[in-house]
């Protein structure tokens, strides 16, 4: 995939970044690559540790989130079903029903995984249950989880690239992009939910 150029309006050293680290190969895209900027300069300030998971022990089951359940989501809950991880997945604003896309099931066979069976389901056809730990692929996604369930102190939100080495708090979404951005996405889902899954001594069977 040709790389997009940066837009006007954007500062010297953000340009400077932006192509110093290839936004197509890291991030996808221009957008992902200051969206993940501005996600770790998030971190790094402090202003995501509501999204830092704080009590382990607590849960009963994970529910992967992302916009469509049709990449991220769907990728993240088959490889931590097939650890034995009691899990979901689900869509902020999708279609229920609906199938992944043919780039994400082929990059999850490139990675040893099937997504052939895989349906999406949105958010209101979902029954959230007391000890769900919800892992948003992005800050937007789990700021909007956090405002949906006000006043829902038995579940608890978290990024899950916190769990990626180094942390990456924005999971850029790979739908409509390139195939070496579909594999290297899914890398770094696949060993987020594996470090994840140490974290949690509850998750497995």
């Amino acid at each position: 995939m040709t790389p997009q150029r940066p837009p006007r309006g954007l500062s010297d050293a953000v340009r400077m970044w932006i192509s110093d680290y290839a936004p197509a190969r890291r991030h996808g895209s221009w957008r992902g690559a200051v969206r993940a900027w501005l996600a770790r300069a998030d971190l790094r300030a402090g202003r995501l540790t509501a999204f830092q998971l704080h009590h382990p022990e607590r849960v009963r089951r994970v529910v992967f989130v992302c916009l469509g359940n049709i990449c991220r989501s769907a990728y993240a809950q088959r490889v931590a079903a097939d650890i034995g991880m009691q899990c979901a997945s689900i869509g902020l604003s999708t279609t229920t029903g609906a199938a992944s896309p043919d780039a994400a099931r082929h990059a999850a066979t490139r990675a040893g995984v099937n997504l052939n069976a895989h349906r999406a389901t949105d958010i209101r056809d979902f029954s959230i249950q007391p000890g769900d730990l919800l892992l948003a692929m992005e800050p937007r996604h789990a700021r909007t989880l956090q405002r949906y369930l006000a006043g829902r102190p038995d579940i608890q939100i978290a990024l899950l690239g916190l769990w990626c080495q180094p942390p990456t708090p924005h999971l850029h979404d790979p739908y409509t992009l390139s195939d070496a951005y579909f594999d290297l996405c899914f890398a770094r889902i696949r060993q987020a939910v594996l470090r994840l899954h140490h974290c949690l001594p509850r998750s497995a069977p």
